[in-house]
């Protein structure tokens, strides 16, 4: 495959090696440790003369294929997949962090990535600055001689505001730290982080890149070999590698991640408009909508504005319950980016660990409901949303 084939293409065939038995899709290799030709062959893996293969924590060629289809995807030097979306957060946490160190990140995070730092990473002397990225003067102002890394979500969990990126891997130059982005909700389809100044990138590859709600897992892409030979044996070293049937079910389903994008973000601005017009909803969150405070960021930063949302219900958290407990199409679960349309309350769910200051500040209401569409006909969701709405 030629270096500047298309996003389609490389969907398709980044990452794949002429099988000896004419495999056209990359094999399982579902084994724990390689053979070696002779003893000179082992010691030169080990030493890293060679690139065979040892043990599948340290590498396994199903594994790889994943890797090297996400870097260049996202326009990177190496991938380093894993178990979670969560072992993607904390190998990055544990590459950049380290006692009495400092990390600026948005406060709307995921749930869990936040609890981390908080609740564990402060045990080591780690402290953490959580502020609304979308203003990035704020994130300047954070900056201090400890800091190692800003970390932001965008659009980030579950308020779905948007962080300017560039302008962020401007102040991370400035100061000589690294910039990561939590790239999930947009997958490389609809956003790349790293040609806008990120240094890494990570996904819950449970979400869009698989896409079909029945594998967890993450990936790191670093842009430059220095910050990949730093974080990949963090990695090899903590454990939390990927398996070589998580790697192949989600290449498989990243075959189809463009398409399944398209139709799902078709579907959401018709649900977005809908609910925008809904005498029962407050206010409705979609980078699509002119009324969203960063849509002339999101026009520039991404080249489509996604299938997720969030929106309020008049009535509260209550009206909200309602509305989600009749929902008939729609499934009342977390997670996002599947093929099938998701509904759930991040407060008191995704978020509940979050205390409620930590809550309010990061604008997670009790009235937010987030709305995760998927590619149903749109006539369907439409009359789902309708039917449940009519009962809170």
């Amino acid at each position: 495959m030629k270096k500047n084939a298309g996003f389609h293409t490389r969907l398709i065939h980044a990452g794949h090696k002429k099988d000896p038995l004419g495999s056209v899709t990359t094999p399982i290799y579902q084994t724990s440790t390689f053979a070696f030709e002779n003893a000179q062959h082992g010691a030169d893996c080990f030493a890293g003369i060679s690139n065979g293969y040892i043990y599948t924590r340290l590498g396994n060629p199903t594994i790889r294929a994943f890797e090297e289809a996400m870097a260049s995807l996202e326009g990177g030097f190496g991938g380093i997949a894993v178990a979670s979306g969560m072992a993607a957060v904390t190998t990055m946490y544990m590459t950049y962090l380290g006692a009495g160190s400092h990390i600026v990140s948005s406060a709307a995070v995921y749930g869990p990535s936040r609890n981390v730092l908080e609740k564990h990473f402060s045990r080591f002397g780690v402290e953490a600055t959580f502020l609304d990225t979308s203003r990035t003067e704020l994130v300047e102002a954070a900056i201090r001689p400890n800091t190692k890394v800003i970390y932001i979500e965008t659009p980030a969990n579950p308020t779905i505001a948007i962080t300017d990126i560039a302008a962020c891997a401007e102040i991370a130059k400035k100061h000589g730290i690294k910039l990561v982005v939590d790239n999930t909700f947009c997958s490389p389809y609809l956003q790349r982080p790293l040609e806008l100044g990120a240094d890494v990138v990570l996904h819950s590859i449970t979400k869009f890149i698989n896409g079909h709600a029945d594998v967890v897992g993450g990936v790191l892409v670093c842009k430059t070999e220095e910050d990949y030979k730093l974080m990949y044996p963090v990695m090899t070293n903590m454990g939390p590698n990927m398996d070589p049937h998580q790697a192949y079910l989600v290449s498989r389903g990243l075959k189809t991640l463009a398409i399944r994008i398209e139709r799902a973000q078709e579907n959401a601005i018709q649900v977005a408009r809908y609910l925008e017009s809904h005498p029962k909803i407050a206010w409705v969150l979609y980078p699509g909508l002119e009324s969203h405070p960063q849509h002339e960021l999101a026009k520039r930063q991404m080249k489509g504005f996604g299938a997720l949302m969030s929106f309020g219900v008049k009535g509260g958290f209550e009206a909200g319950r309602k509305m989600m407990d009749n929902v008939q199409l729609a499934t009342l679960a977390v997670s996002l980016g599947g093929i099938e349309t998701l509904i759930q309350h991040p407060a008191s769910m995704t978020h509940a660990k979050m205390s409620k200051e930590a809550k309010q500040s990061a604008g997670i209401t009790d009235e937010l409901v987030r709305y995760s569409v998927g590619i149903e006909d749109i006539e369907d969701l439409i009359e789902d949303l309708e039917q449940a709405l009519a009962k809170a």
